[in-house]
């Protein structure tokens, strides 16, 4: 098999022709580890390089089996190897034991021959981080793939593998899947479980992976999608499979539009226009569609998120001190990160519990919303693919350069709903543009039966990058 072949299937295409023997798992990884070869030197999307490894582990059962495939450095652990979170700190933590997630994965036969790149503890929506390096965007060598999971959006979107690994916990799969041209599902609160690891963010962070088809985000989330026990919070298996959902009818949904931000002042001009213009499709797709403002206050929502988050950094940084016998100090972190750190020590626990009553308090109000409709569209994010070093390099204006950004995606990793983001339009500079659909609560079923409408009437799997 040759890369053209290779590039020409999603990963469960690639999964039938190993079941049918007319290519071997072994090919696949080579195709995959040549291509890393040929394009990660510019993108500097995989970080450890596992092609050996996975060449004695591939396994050819499961939905996925022998189909090459990357985790994250960031949230699941893989023994033998480390999980570095992008840190100094984590550079030579070496995983005792598989996540139960990495081991489902292996059990679906993913053959997992690298890790990917991740800014530092998963703060940012770039990946820049000071251990692994930048990160750039294929569609634009001089532009961020995006954050948290940049690496896996860049490594998808160049042709490395078909589909990856990814998380989010504040836009962090939806931002990369967006600004590399990727089909991005953040699964709902408890749908995919963080054993043994406890919560991230307080429940506001989600596993689930980055891809090229909507079928492929299905099948991996039926994957996934299993309670562990003593998970804090779950929801049930779905009586019928994820990936049943994507050739079905979705009926015709009650969607609302937004063209606006929500956590800035405006959006770019192009990204609006792609709102309206997806909101057209969708109402000749046979759907209600009506513009509306979105409830809630997302200034206090922010202002709690920012509690919850330094909080929870601090307190995972406090637990390493103490099992290393000394403070982390400067130098052990970056110094964006020890600014989020000394943050976060300073929360009282007064605060961190007016910060969660905050969050829920913004969920009840977002969930009037979907009493109405089926289904919210906005923008993913406030314009496309942004500068390399754009948001870090002014101090005074990194806050605002952020949520101008990425002023959409937080919202749901605090209601704990469903988002996904479609990569349904381009910017006259050719780079990617996503289109975000949020359900309610545990209805990712409607948003796959949306998604594999979508990408029946505006196909995007054959755009690639010219990398």
């Amino acid at each position: 098999m040759d890369f053209e072949d290779y590039r020409r299937h999603d990963a469960l295409g690639l999964a039938a022709l190993v079941a049918r023997r007319e290519v071997s798992s072994g090919e696949l990884i080579d195709v995959a580890a040549a291509r890393m070869a040929q394009v990660n030197p510019a993108i500097n999307a995989v970080t450890l390089d596992l092609t050996e490894r996975a060449r004695g582990e591939a396994g050819v059962g499961g939905p996925f089996g022998g189909v090459p495939f990357l985790l994250k450095d960031l949230g699941l652990t893989l023994a033998g190897t480390p999980t570095t979170s992008g840190s100094r700190l984590f550079a030579d933590a070496l995983a005792r034991a598989d996540s139960a997630l990495t081991a489902a994965y292996k059990g679906a036969g993913l053959a997992i021959f690298g890790k990917t790149n991740t800014p530092e503890f998963g703060l940012w929506p770039m990946t820049e981080s000071e251990l692994l390096g930048v990160c750039r965007n294929p569609w634009d060598l001089s532009r961020t793939p995006g954050g948290s999971s940049g690496g896996a959006a860049a490594a998808v979107a160049a042709g490395i593998a078909p589909a990856a690994h990814a998380s989010d916990g504040g836009g962090s799969i939806r931002t990369p899947a967006s600004c590399c041209g990727l089909f991005g599902m953040k699964p709902s609160r408890g749908r995919v479980s963080f054993a043994p690891l406890g919560e991230g963010w307080a429940g506001a962070s989600v596993h689930h992976a980055v891809t090229r088809s909507v079928r492929d985000s299905a099948s991996l989330l039926d994957v996934a999608c299993h309670p562990q026990p003593g998970d804090p919070y779950f929801l049930k298996v779905p009586e019928r499979p994820f990936a049943e959902e994507v050739g079905r009818a979705p009926g015709r949904l009650r969607i609302a539009f937004f063209a606006g931000a929500m956590q800035a002042k405006a959006i770019d001009p192009e990204c609006a226009a792609a709102v309206r213009d997806t909101a057209r499709l969708c109402e000749d797709l046979g759907h209600d569609v009506e513009e509306t403002d979105i409830p809630g206050d997302p200034a206090a929502m922010q202002a709690a998120a920012g509690v919850v988050i330094s909080a929870s950094v601090a307190a995972g940084l406090d637990a390493e001190a103490e099992r290393r016998g000394r403070a982390v100090e400067v130098g052990d972190v970056e110094a964006a990160t020890m600014a989020t750190y000394r943050r976060g020590v300073g929360v009282s626990a007064s605060a961190y519990v007016r910060g969660l009553q905050t969050l829920h308090a913004y969920s009840r109000a977002q969930a009037q919303l979907f009493e109405r409709y089926d289904v919210l569209l906005l923008s993913t994010l406030g314009s496309p693919a942004i500068p390399i070093g754009w948001i870090l390099e002014d101090p005074k204006l990194v806050a605002e350069r952020l949520f101008a950004f990425m002023p959409n995606t937080q919202a749901f990793n605090n209601t704990g709903q469903p988002a996904m983001t479609v990569p349904l339009a381009w910017s006259q500079g050719g780079l990617p543009i996503g289109l975000q659909f949020v359900a309610r609560m545990g209805a990712e079923a409607t948003l796959f039966r949306l998604a594999g409408q979508l990408e029946q009437a505006r196909p995007w799997f054959d755009r690639a990058p010219p990398l």
